[in-house]
């Protein structure tokens, strides 16, 4: 998708009604889903076959979220669909998947000048804008919000389609059956889903859609942690086995493989002539070589062979204004100080109370961090007659279309993408090089090809999560009570420049020009769940030369450590009880304080004194009228190994939840991750390229590290909220608060102790 940086041009004479003729133009699209011999496609997200089986189209990214569960869950649910009968496919890439909430959320990034006037799941706006350009998105854990509901309307109306077919051919009223387990029943008279599929597809559904009176939902307390499940996964079996295809496993007839070396970050260029006439090299069977602006690719009958001949032929790259680690330091602390800052957030009078006078100020600092995904970048590609076939994992596919496209000089109608699921991601795979990369080497080598990338290549090439440098001072009241704090936070407009590759095709380099503007999404994290009478919270955006993406998190990530260590600090220096302090200024939001006390209860919260080695946390994330809690306490200490995490008591409120097994795997996992990221998952860079670059020297958590981990959820009727990235923002500060109870040393940089400041 290409967007002007202007986003949707609206002359300012005329935006009332160019905004109306845009908004309400009628968008229509092509049927998505092809069914296969002796299938129905209903609609846009499910098919029936004669055999019964219901074929469900999930438009999410699979990267171990379950989302490929979820959504054939919730139709299962609405439809009475028998869960042992219920398949799923990847829905093809098309605007009537459309994720409307994201759009939303994102607005600022693709209409700058009016981000207001598309705010809301429900605007009008936002679900042009995204139906338009296809804007089937993974990120911001929207895929709920996006797809609950247009999912149960789709089961809903294939429901009342087999109603009416049953009815009609018992001569009685298609309301009074009932449709659960894969069958059709009016009193003691059935018919099976596959009975009925040939009539069904020629009635037509009730507008508006009859759903069921109860949303898709599961209560804790009935499936505790080892339960047996009424909807189990329908990804596992085939993981366990090693039958689940990845981009990396497609094999097609003539096909050859590609392995590639990137260029540093900075102005990079390949210099030099290339020998591709090296003996050893030729005896491997190498096929050829592609060059892109600031990538050298080998192809050969196996990745082997092409990562070999790479080795011999060791192509060098020219490269101006190379990122180093050194040189981001210093302009993220020089910023710091005197840099203009915009305002983010402010409450009571933040000019009177926060100029001077604080009782406790602390600086922090936040490393880059890489994502350790267990897959690498991986695309298939196939190149003939002008058309692109493309085989890839991808969070935004019509961008991963448009980059192939653009790279080939086709319109992006002449690209089919077959998504793939990926393993792992965590927001890597927002960004798609290699899919522009392979289309390019399938054209050159005239055959279909397979690129993968190293691990090496996935470090030099992969866009880590931004650093960042703090202040948080404090001015604080009888007993130590907080009553002013101010938070300033130098670091890249981060979102912005993400913003810049997905909508508008800019090099990671290119796009490294919006780093300076000021960018309230790349902020979110950094606004307090508390409340305090005077608050202000500043952004100074500062270009560091090095590009940024991505991560599990994202902005909560970098506030939630920041808030909750710098809680604890000052709970501390008031000799106060760090779970109390916290509760007496959560009066405001009672879910949250009732998260913390239960987690406390769980964990037999011993207060964190010395010695104790528990830490604490807790924090809210929202997405338009959803929101997400967690409270967490962690036990940890260090010893001859470094941190140790030894248990971790998490409570969440999440809303309703639609299938309890995935979201606690999602609050255990993202915690996992959380320790990752408290213990390592970060580099610094030198020359332009990282300084770490094999996935063992990340200090990511083995499994002999993980700790007992405890989930507990809150029960609630609110709309579900996605709790992936909840655990993996709540884990740091939780450990690093343990560790200062532990020992008494106060940790203010991420990873913990790297670069301590």
């Amino acid at each position: 998708m290409h967007i002007s940086r202007r986003g949707v041009l609206l002359g300012t004479g005329a935006t009332g009604g160019l905004l109306v003729a845009w908004a309400l133009t009628p968008r229509r699209f092509a049927p998505p889903l092809v069914a296969g011999e002796g299938e129905h496609a209903f609609n846009a997200w499910l098919k029936i076959g004669r055999d019964g089986v219901v074929t469900v189209a999930v438009p999410e990214l699979e990267a171990g979220q379950g989302i490929s569960t979820l959504i054939p869950q919730i139709v299962a649910m609405e439809l009475g669909a028998d869960w042992r009968q219920v398949a799923v496919e990847p829905a093809p890439v098309s605007g009537a998947y459309a994720n409307v909430p994201l759009a939303a959320r994102w607005a600022p990034l693709w209409m700058p000048l009016f981000p207001g006037l598309a705010g809301g799941e429900d605007s009008l706006l936002a679900r042009r804008f995204a139906e338009r350009e296809a804007f089937t998105v993974s990120a911001d854990g929207t895929a709920l919000a996006a797809h609950e509901l247009p999912a149960r309307i789709a089961a809903a109306s294939a429901r009342a389609m087999l109603a009416q077919a049953a009815a009609d051919r018992w001569g009685v009223a298609w309301e009074e059956c009932e449709v659960q387990g894969g069958f059709v029943t009016h009193g003691k008279t059935r018919a099976a889903f596959g009975e009925l599929v040939e009539a069904a597809a020629g009635f037509s559904p009730p507008r508006p859609a009859v759903l069921r009176p109860e949303a898709p939902a599961e209560r804790a307390a009935q499936f505790p942690a080892g339960a047996t499940l009424r909807y189990p996964r329908l990804d596992l079996p085939a993981k366990v086995d090693g039958s689940l295809a990845f981009a990396g496993d497609v094999r097609l007839p003539d096909m050859v493989y590609a392995a590639i070396r990137h260029g540093p970050h900075g102005e990079t260029k390949l210099s030099g002539e290339i020998d591709t006439g090296d003996a050893q090299a030729r005896s491997l069977g190498l096929v050829g070589m592609v060059a892109g602006p600031d990538w050298l690719a080998a192809v050969a009958p196996t990745w082997w062979a092409a990562e070999q001949a790479l080795k011999r032929i060791a192509p060098r790259f020219a490269a101006e204004q190379r990122a180093e680690s050194g040189t981001v330091t210093q302009r993220l602390e020089e910023a710091l100080r005197r840099g203009d800052a915009t305002r983010i957030a402010e409450a009571g009078d933040p000019d009177e109370w926060l100029s001077s006078k604080f009782e406790h100020v602390a600086n922090y600092g936040v490393f880059p961090a890489l994502h350790g995904g267990l897959e690498t970048a991986s695309a298939t590609a196939r190149y003939a007659d002008g058309k692109l076939e493309l085989w890839i994992a991808s969070q935004a596919p019509q961008a991963a279309r448009r980059a192939a496209a653009d790279a080939l000089g086709i319109g992006i109608d002449a690209v089919v993408l077959y998504p793939m699921p990926a393993g792992g991601s965590f927001d890597a795979r927002l960004e798609h090089p290699h899919a522009a990369e392979a289309a390019l080497i399938a054209r050159e080598v005239g055959r279909p090809v397979q690129l993968v990338w190293s691990r090496w290549q996935e470090q030099v090439a992969g866009l880590p999560r931004t650093p960042a440098r703090a202040v948080l001072a404090a001015r604080t009241g009888p007993e130590g009570s907080l009553t002013a704090l101010k938070v300033r936070v130098a670091m890249p407009a981060t979102t912005r420049e993400f913003a810049a590759r997905l909508l508008e095709g800019e090099s990671p380099q290119d796009a490294l020009s919006a780093q300076e503007a000021s960018d309230p999404l790349a902020m979110e994290g950094m606004v307090p769940v508390y409340g305090i009478e005077h608050l202000v919270v500043e952004h100074v955006p500062v270009g560091i030369g090095l590009p940024t993406g991505r991560l599990r998190g994202n902005s909560h990530g970098i506030g939630c450590f920041l808030i909750e260590t710098f809680i604890d600090e000052l709970a501390q220096r008031s000799g106060r009880e760090p779970m109390s302090y916290r509760m007496a200024m959560l009066g405001q939001d009672l879910k949250l304080a009732q998260c913390l006390q239960r987690a406390a209860s769980l964990a037999e919260w011993g207060g964190g004194a010395g010695g104790s080695g528990q830490g604490i946390a807790c924090h809210r994330m929202t997405l338009g009228r959803r929101e997400g809690r967690i409270a967490l306490v962690a036990s940890a200490r260090r010893d001859e190994r470094g941190i140790r995490v030894d248990k971790l008591t998490a409570v969440a409120d999440i809303g309703r939840i639609v299938n309890v097994d995935i979201a606690r795997q999602q609050i255990e996992g993202g915690l996992v991750f959380g320790m990752g990221l408290a213990r390592g998952s970060s580099t610094a860079y030198g020359d332009g390229l990282p300084l770490t670059g094999r996935i063992g020297l990340l200090g990511l958590p083995l499994l002999a590290d993980c700790p007992e981990i405890e989930v507990e959820f809150i029960d609630s009727e609110a709309e579900p909220f996605d709790p992936g990235e909840l655990g993996a923002v709540i884990a740091p500060p939780a450990i690093a608060n343990a560790l200062f109870s532990a020992g008494g040393t106060r940790l203010h940089s991420l990873p913990l102790g790297a670069g301590e400041i």
